[in-house]
C-alpha cells in the first residue's frame, strides 16, 4: 500500500536576495527555495502559521511532500534545511529539494503489529515492548509504503523481532546494515528480571 503524500502549499516569491526575503517575513511569510533535478532554483514563500504547524507536527525533514505552487506543476520535494531565528527559534528560511519518482529517499516508516490475539506470549501475560515504532528505510519516491507489518502470530515470551524477520516492501531497505531489534515479547512484570528492558534500551541507544 502506497503512502499518501501530504500536500504542501506555497506561493511564488518575486525577487531574491536578503531584501526580498525580509519583505516576505514582514508579510507573515517564510521565504524558501526549491532546487535540484537539474532545473533552475525557484523562489517560493509559505504562510508562517501553517508552516510552523507542520514543522511542529514532527518528522518534517524526513517527509516527502507534494509541493503545490499556483501556476506551476506539482512537484515532489523533501526539506533539506530550515534556518531559524537564533533568539525566537522560529523559521526564517527553508530549502526544499526536488525528487523524481525514481529517486531514492530516506524516510521513517510506521511499524504495524498484527495478530495480537494469536500471540501465545501475550496470552500468557507477556507485554509487547516496542523498541522502534518507526523504522528508517531507503525507499523509492514514487512508491512509498504506508507501513511495514510485523506478524506476532506464534511468538512466545522472550522472543525478539529483528528487522531481518520482517518482509519489507519491494525496493525498500533499512538505512542501518545491522540486524537491529524492532520489538520483543517481555515476561509478565512479576517475573521480569530486567533483561528485556535492558535489551530494549540498548537497542534504542544503537
Amino acid at each position: 500500500m502506497a503512502k499518501e503524500i501530504p500536500d504542501l502549499v506555497a506561493e511564488p516569491r518575486a525577487g531574491s536576495g536578503k531584501g526580498a526575503a525580509r519583505q516576505a517575513r514582514r508579510d507573515g511569510k517564510v521565504p524558501g527555495v526549491v532546487y535540484g533535478d537539474g532545473k533552475d532554483p525557484v523562489n517560493v514563500q509559505f504562510d508562517f502559521n501553517k508552516l510552523l504547524t507542520q514543522l511542529r507536527a514532527g518528522r518534517f525533514m524526513s517527509t516527502l511532500f507534494n509541493l503545490q505552487v499556483e501556476g506551476q506543476e506539482d512537484v515532489r520535494v523533501i526539506c533539506r534545511g530550515v534556518q531559524k531565528d537564533v533568539v525566537k527559534d522560529l523559521p526564517i528560511h527553508i530549502d526544499f529539494m526536488r525528487l523524481r519518482r525514481t529517486s531514492k529517499v530516506n524516510l521513517f516508516i510506521h511499524v504495524d503489529f498484527i495478530n495480537h490475539d494469536k500471540c501465545p506470549g501475550l496470552k500468557r501475560g507477556g507485554t509487547l515492548v516496542t523498541v522502534r515504532p518507526e523504522v528508517e528505510l531507503v525507499v523509492t519516491a514514487g512508491d512509498i509504503p504506508d507501513h511495514i507489518t510485523v506478524d506476532l502470530e506464534g511468538l512466545n515470551v522472550g522472543d525478539t523481532i529483528h528487522i531481518e524477520d520482517v518482509k519489507l516492501p519491494e525496493g525498500a531497505k533499512p538505512t542501518i546494515d545491522r540486524n537491529f531489534v524492532i520489538a520483543n515479547i517481555a515476561a509478565p512484570s512479576a517475573l521480569r528480571s530486567g533483561g528485556d528492558e535492558e535489551e530494549a534500551e540498548a537497542a534504542t541507544e544503537e
